[in-house]
């Protein structure tokens, strides 16, 4: 790969000009009055000066593409009506809709489009509008050119380079979630043998890799260039550990021997379930048969059964529960017939408009492997490849995801772990206490315990460890249900913007008070996220 990076060749006045909330100088003619959105000196200049709107300034330029650049839709649909042609070029064969595309300008574009714009038209790189977007970012002026006059959203420039290409090197986690949701080829090489993968590793762009390697088919990170790099060792070349290590991981998930690949794999989805379910199983019997009906230990008392009976029963009803576990956490139906039908409408056409109860104008809600619109609060789990709805972390104790349809009855199986093991633990340690004691052991109680009751004492351990992850588990989750929030959402905190407020602070809009919090969960069994506690905030997270 050559050292040097690509550039953004985009003629645009944005860095020659004032923006309207600037201090603006003098509109003298009709391109700085359309740069201003002055109007009525715009009509002034052409209905009685007399002045062309057809002809560009000094520069090449046309009043239209300063128009669309600063979306004044009002003062383009003047320009073009006129005499302003709509499909101008300046020296760089770029149109008012490439100038459109710079700063997003929808409402510019779509007049643009509505009178004529051609959407394919291309510079002299090769960049049309939908490459310019993806370099600056613009998600939704990209969206709009693709959903509504279907621009092609995988065409390559010049150099072979597609939008893809484009927001993956400058770093728009949001753009390639959208070229991915709209199935952009992640394997395509540009002349220089690089994929998209590559230009992100170039810039350390990590969220980009990220959602790149968790939505590719993983073949990507083998690909190399025509300078023999793949992309993790592009990303050491550069400096970027950080996403060195992350592309190097992920690159040897892939290159593991079959049996590697068998364990994590197979037995990576089938999860640590089983192990749990037996081990709860034969702690019951050690406990039944080594604590509660040994017959070297002191006889049974009634106060002592009934506890060790209540120890029994909570672990059957722990057992219970953790088979409840093991249903649908939540999982969200995939939009299957997606682009199987020509005639039916793009999911993501008018977007802010349909599907109003579950998109809140955050991009990261786009899934690119489920292909759906996920509420705001859900997260595609790559090992149960499904997105699931209030996803709170994937738990391989119970093989299954902990989401809304699910949390209540992991939460109530984490406290009857408590339960079990602290009233289990507590029967075999009174029944040590009263064996020393009543049959007057004179040598080392420790050593005694060991070689009369080795079984009692592996249940012991085993009851202690089961008891420090309950504990740690049911008050983790019991403060996050007092405030509302998830395990991913407080591990991902800085990613998703509906968790800051104005100042930048975090800021949990679903916290309604610990009484409402814990009701609604216990009840219901989740919470309601169409109901906030806050103003909803633009969403910028990921």
């Amino acid at each position: 790969m050559a050292s040097s990076e690509i550039e953004v060749v985009v003629s645009s006045p944005s860095s020659d000009s004032k923006t309207p909330h600037q201090q603006q100088p003098p509109v003298v003619d009709v391109f700085s009055a359309s740069a201003y959105g002055d109007f009525e000196k715009l009509r002034k200049f052409v209905e009685e000066d007399g002045t062309s709107l057809s002809t560009p300034d000094g520069n090449g330029y046309y009043a239209l593409q300063w128009a669309a650049l600063n979306n004044f839709a009002d003062i383009a649909q003047y320009i073009i009506e006129h005499g302003g042609d709509v499909n101008a070029a300046d020296n760089m064969q770029q149109t008012a809709l490439h100038w459109a595309a710079v700063r997003g300008s929808i409402a510019a574009a779509e007049v643009l489009l509505q009178n004529g714009a051609r959407v394919e038209a291309a510079d002299i790189n090769g960049y049309r509008a939908v490459h310019v977007a993806a370099q600056y970012g613009q998600t939704s002026v990209l969206n709009h050119i693709v959903a509504k006059y279907h621009g092609e959203f995988d065409v390559p420039d010049n150099e072979g380079r597609s939008p893809l290409h484009w927001a993956a090197y400058k770093g728009y986690p949001d753009t390639v979630r959208l070229l991915l949701f709209r199935d952009a080829s992640q394997g395509r090489q540009d002349r220089e043998g690089c994929t998209p993968l590559h230009w992100a590793a170039l810039k350390g762009n990590v969220e980009a890799c990220t959602v790149l390697v968790h939505a590719g088919t993983k073949q990507e990170l083998a690909v190399k260039d025509k300078n023999g790099f793949t992309p993790a060792q592009l990303a050491s070349d550069k400096g970027h550990l950080q996403v060195a290590l992350f592309l190097s991981n992920a690159q040897r998930a892939q290159r593991k021997h079959w049996s590697d690949k068998l364990f994590n794999g197979k037995l990576r989805q089938i999860g640590y379930a089983p192990i749990l379910a037996s081990t709860i199983i034969i702690l019951m019997f050690i406990f039944a048969n080594s604590i509660i009906a040994a017959p070297n230990l002191p006889k049974v008392t009634a106060v002592v059964g009934l506890w060790g009976w209540a120890a029994l029963s909570l672990a059957v009803a722990s057992l219970v529960m953790f088979y409840r576990c093991s249903g649908d956490p939540g999982f969200i139906k995939r939009s299957d017939n997606l682009d199987k039908d020509a005639d039916a409408e793009d999911p993501l056409l008018n977007i802010d408009l349909n599907n109003s109860s579950v998109w809140v104008g955050n991009w990261s809600q786009l899934c690119p492997t489920c292909k759906i619109i996920r509420p705001v609060r859900s997260k595609h789990c790559p090992i149960c490849k499904r997105c699931v709805e209030q996803f709170d972390h994937h738990c391989p104790w119970i093989s299954n995801c902990v989401g809304k349809r699910n949390k209540r009855d992991f939460f109530i199986f984490v406290c009857l772990g408590t339960s079990t093991s602290f009233v289990s633990g507590a029967v075999t340690i009174q029944r040590f206490w009263t064996a020393i004691h009543l049959l007057h052991i004179e040598e080392s109680w420790i050593r005694y315990v060991v070689v009369q009751h080795p079984g009692a004492v592996v249940f012991l351990v085993f009851d202690m460890i089961i008891f420090i992850v309950a504990v740690v588990l049911t008050v983790a989750q019991a403060s996050q249900i007092a405030r509302n929030i998830t395990t991913n959402e407080l591990a991902n905190a800085v990613r998703y913007g509906y968790l800051r407020g104005p100042d930048g602070q975090f800021r949990n809009p679903y916290n309604h008070g610990c009484r409402k919090n814990c009701a609604d969960f216990l009840i219901q069994g989740y919470t309601d996220d169409d109901e906030i506690a806050w103003p909803p905030l633009q969403q910028v997270g990921s």
